[in-house]
């Protein structure tokens, strides 16, 4: 965590700011472009963070999304479809949900890794874990009545 993650708790938890979403994504996206991938909202913000390239499942082309991520295991990493509370669980979910594989940017290194979607204990432990990262994620369940989907991440040996 670093001293800025106190302050973007602060703003995630804003109401009003799911409204601004798709304005936040295209921030990111710029500043993920102009920096070459190597910065991003959550770096900024002392936030651990992962970079999946996952298959679209419709399209077929790969798709990149950086996302907040808990780090668990070695090397494994849990991450929520939470898209701040919105109705619908983002377009990443259902192409990971579809896809058997996918690949986690590390340090510049595509790494192959497995999924597995989490229910039940293994899921509740999970979020727990999540809101060590994101307290907000409890504002998140509020918003919305669907149940926020958790993976976890896996390398492929």
């Amino acid at each position: 965590m670093g001293f800025l993650t106190p302050i973007a708790v602060r703003i995630g938890a804003i109401e009003w700011l799911p409204e601004y979403l798709p304005y936040i994504v295209k921030v990111d996206d710029g500043l993920q472009k102009v920096t070459g991938g190597r910065v991003d909202l959550l770096t900024v913000a002392g936030l651990p963070s992962v970079t999946m390239v996952i298959r679209g499942r419709k399209s077929g082309i790969d798709r990149t999304t950086t996302v907040l991520a808990a780090p668990v295991g070695d090397g494994e990493w849990l991450v929520a479809g939470s898209y701040f509370g919105a109705p619908k669980a983002p377009a990443w979910v259902y192409n990971l949900r579809a896809a058997p594989t996918l690949q986690v940017e590390e340090h510049g290194t595509l790494v192959p890794m497995t999924h597995r979607e989490l229910a039940d204990d293994e899921r509740a432990q999970a979020w727990q874990e999540l809101l060590k990262v994101w307290p907000n994620f409890v504002i998140y369940e509020r918003r919305t009545t669907r149940t926020i989907p958790i993976f976890r991440l896996t390398p492929i040996d």
